[in-house]
C-alpha cells in the first residue's frame, strides 16, 4: 500500500507538518533501519546518533521521533516520514498490517484426540496430536497448535491460542486472549515436599493456575499450581521464555517478567512490576506497584512501590551505583588501609 494509506490506516493524519510524503512510495513491508529496505517501513527512537542512522538508511519512509533537529534533517531529501509520539509503538501497529501471522482454518485435525465431553466453541481451531481432556471448555476463536495438551477441567476463554506442544494441567482457567508460547507449562504440580526422619514427603498439589485476560506466556516458561488456592497472574502481564513462576505466587496486572526470571512460592507482585533478566525471588517476597529491578537482581523481603532495585541481594538501584564504583577501588582501599594500621 501507499505510505499515505498506510498512516490513514494508523489514524495518523497526512495533511499536518509532521508528515512528509515525498514520492508517497509504495510500501509492502517493514524493516530495520540497516537493512535492504527497498519499499520499507522503518523508524528512530528518541536517543544519540539519530541523525547518522536517518542518512544512512535506504528505507523508504521512516517513523520519527517529533525532534526538531531530525525534521530538519529528513527535509533536506525527499525521503517521506511521519513524526509521531512513540515511533515504535507505531511501528508496532504497521507490523501487525503489513506482516499479519497466519491464523489455521477452524475445524479439528483427524490425528487429535478430543473427550467427548469437552465443549469447544465457534471458529475452535485444534492441530494435528493434540489432546483435549475430559470437561474442557475452549470459547470462541481459541487455536490449539500441533501436540499441545489440554488436561482435564481446563477452561480457555474466547481467542486463546496454545502453541507446538504446550501443557495445561489440570483445572487451569486462561482468559480471553491469552497466548501460551511453545513448550510451556501451566498448572505443572508445585515444589511442595514435608521433610521427615524418613525422607521427604510429597505434599499434593490440588490447586490451580488462573490467568487473567491477555497475558502472553513464553517458550518453556512454567507456572505451577499450588498445594491449594490459586497462583494467579493478572491481566496484561507478559512473561518471556524460560521464566518459573513458583507455587501459589501472585502477580499483579501489567507486569513484565523478561527471561530466566525465577520467582519462589508464596511471593507476592504488585502491578505494573518490571523484572529484568535473571532476577530471583525469594519465597514470600513482597515487591510494589511498579517497582523495577535490573538483571541479575535477588530479591528478599520487600520493595517498595516505585522502588529501582540492583545487585544481590537487591538495594536501592542509586546505591548499587555507588556501591560497583567502589568495588572497583578495593585492592587500592585495602592498600591504603594498611599503610594507616602500619
Amino acid at each position: 500500500m501507499r505510505f499515505s494509506e498506510l498512516l490513514s490506516r494508523l489514524s495518523i493524519p497526512v495533511s499536518e507538518d509532521w508528515v512528509h510524503l515525498g514520492s508517497d512510495p509504495e510500501i509492502e513491508r517493514c524493516a530495520a533501519l540497516d537493512a535492504d529496505a527497498a519499499q520499507a517501513l522503518s523508524f528512530l527512537e528518541p536517543g544519540s546518533g539519530l541523525d547518522q542512522a536517518l542518512e544512512a538508511t535506504g528505507a523508504a519512509a521512516v517513523l520519527l521521533p517529533r525532534e526538531a533537529s531530525l525534521l530538519e534533517l529528513a527535509g533536506r531529501g525527499d525521503r517521506a516520514w511521519a513524526a509521531v509520539d512513540q515511533p515504535r509503538l507505531v511501528f508496532a501497529r504497521a507490523l501487525a498490517l503489513l506482516h499479519p501471522l497466519p491464523r489455521p482454518e477452524p475445524g479439528v485435525h483427524p490425528t487429535a484426540v478430543v473427550d467427548p465431553s469437552a465443549q469447544l466453541g465457534q471458529g475452535v481451531s485444534i492441530g494435528a496430536r493434540v489432546v483435549i481432556g475430559p470437561a474442557c471448555r475452549l470459547a470462541d476463536g481459541c487455536v490449539v497448535h500441533a501436540g499441545a495438551v489440554l488436561y482435564g477441567d481446563v477452561a480457555l476463554e474466547a481467542d486463546c491460542e496454545i502453541h507446538a506442544n504446550a501443557v495445561l494441567e489440570w483445572g487451569c482457567r486462561l482468559g480471553r486472549g491469552c497466548v501460551i508460547q511453545a513448550n510451556a507449562v501451566i498448572g505443572g504440580e508445585g515444589f511442595g515436599f514435608v521433610p521427615t526422619a524418613e525422607g521427604w514427603v510429597k505434599m499434593p498439589q490440588t490447586g490451580r493456575v488462573v490467568l487473567g485476560d491477555g497475558v502472553e506466556v513464553g517458550s518453556c516458561s512454567t507456572i505451577d499450581r499450588p498445594s491449594v488456592g490459586e497462583t494467579l497472574v493478572g491481566p496484561g502481564t507478559k512473561i518471556d521464555n524460560l521464566v518459573h513462576v513458583g507455587h501459589g505466587v501472585r502477580i499483579g496486572s501489567g507486569c513484565a517478567l523478561a527471561a530466566q526470571v525465577g520467582i519462589a512460592g508464596g511471593a507476592e507482585l504488585g502491578h505494573g512490576v518490571i523484572l529484568a533478566g535473571q532476577v530471583g525471588v525469594a519465597n514470600r517476597s513482597r515487591i510494589g506497584d511498579r517497582a523495577i529491578a535490573s538483571s541479575k537482581s535477588g530479591i528478599h523481603g520487600e520493595i517498595a512501590a516505585g522502588e529501582v532495585v540492583s545487585g544481590y541481594p537487591a538495594i536501592p538501584n542509586r546505591l548499587w551505583l555507588r556501591c560497583a564504583a567502589a568495588f572497583n577501588r578495593l585492592p587500592e582501599m585495602a592498600r591504603t588501609l594498611k599503610r594507616l594500621q602500619r
